[in-house]
């Protein structure tokens, strides 16, 4: 007779940490992020509150992880479009994250986690840490392999281009000044382009 498997930890663990975001998610769509509980996600998630509590110190701890999973590959890299062209790839990069902005299930979780960083310093940092640098890094990256290859100036300060690509798209976004479409984002890159080419 085979002896019966013991279920893996690791494979349960992980899939309670799923369930835990996607509910986290969910339910601050439904709800908004003052009226989500810990209890809630917990129920909705099928676990106890104390697998939350052990895995995140805070509400907006949690929030901050069930935004950063849907950005994510599985292996949690960030990854871009690198064709070697570097007009094609911004305008794909920039579509995407419009798009993004704009998915209720992304769109509810971020504004959230918008408000919380901006009243709590400790998780300002985590998210800097855990989403705003890995992102601006992996897209600098990117920019510098345009450089070397002749599509940006050698001198282009990238942080300004950074500043100059994203602070309008999420200006707009913020503050639902417009819609973010591909016309909108296409115009964005071909602007931020034509300040950072090399000139002849």
């Amino acid at each position: 007779m085979t002896p019966p498997r013991n279920p893996d930890p690791r494979r349960r663990s992980e899939r309670s940490r799923r369930a835990i975001l996607d509910a986290a998610r969910a339910l601050v769509a439904e709800t908004g992020y003052p009226r989500l509980t810990i209890e809630a996600v917990a129920a909705r998630a099928g676990v106890g509150k104390q697998t939350i509590y052990r895995w995140w110190p805070s509400k907006g701890a949690l929030l901050l992880d069930a935004v950063l999973a849907l950005s994510q590959t599985a292996e949690g890299d960030i990854t871009l479009p690198d064709t070697g062209d570097i007009e094609a790839d911004l305008k794909t990069l920039m579509r995407a994250t419009a798009a993004e902005f704009a998915t209720p299930a992304f769109e509810a979780p971020l504004r959230a986690l918008n408000n919380e960083v901006a009243a709590d310093p400790e998780l300002a940092a985590a998210y800097r840490r855990q989403v705003a640098e890995p992102v601006e890094e992996a897209t600098r990256e990117r920019l510098r392999s345009a450089q070397r290859a002749g599509q940006i100036a050698a001198d282009a300060d990238l942080g300004l281009l950074l500043d100059l690509l994203y602070a309008p798209l999420y200006r707009r976004w913020l503050l639902h000044e417009g819609p973010l479409t591909p016309d909108y984002t296409d115009a964005l890159v071909d602007a931020v382009l034509r300040a950072f080419t090399p000139r002849a």
